[in-house]
């Protein structure tokens, strides 16, 4: 059951692939602020995946985050989302990313529940 308060926490290893350099967000080895607001994405799709019924999923529908300290390549991250307000299909989460304890990054983010095969019908 979808219900405020679930949370998850998602965490990856910076790697050269998800630098500002390599994607193209930037020129620099550190990790690109679309790397880590997809890391923060993972964690909000992952809080409620186990509590929705078969055949129906979550997609994205907004996102804000700020980036406020750089992470270096080897540098383990981790985002941490909690589902702060139902309103029908549309569900609200902030979201907050660290570094050994230290905020890197937070936001908010809007996700959708949909039925996978409705939704793919539209392509």
């Amino acid at each position: 059951m979808i219900r405020e308060g679930l949370t998850h926490t998602s965490s990856m290893t910076v790697a050269e692939k998800h630098t500002a350099r390599v994607i193209g967000s930037g020129d620099m080895d550190v990790l690109a602020t679309p790397m880590m607001m997809a890391l923060m994405e993972n964690a909000a799709m992952l809080a409620v995946s186990d509590e929705l019924p078969q055949g129906e999923t979550t997609v994205g529908g907004y996102i804000e985050s700020s980036h406020l300290k750089p992470s270096f390549v080897g540098a383990t991250v981790e985002a941490v989302a909690t589902l702060v307000k139902i309103e029908g299909r549309k569900l609200h989460f902030d979201i907050v990313t660290m570094q050994e304890g230290v905020t890197i990054g937070k936001g908010t983010h809007v996700r959708f529940i949909v039925n996978k095969d409705k939704f793919m019908s539209k392509l």
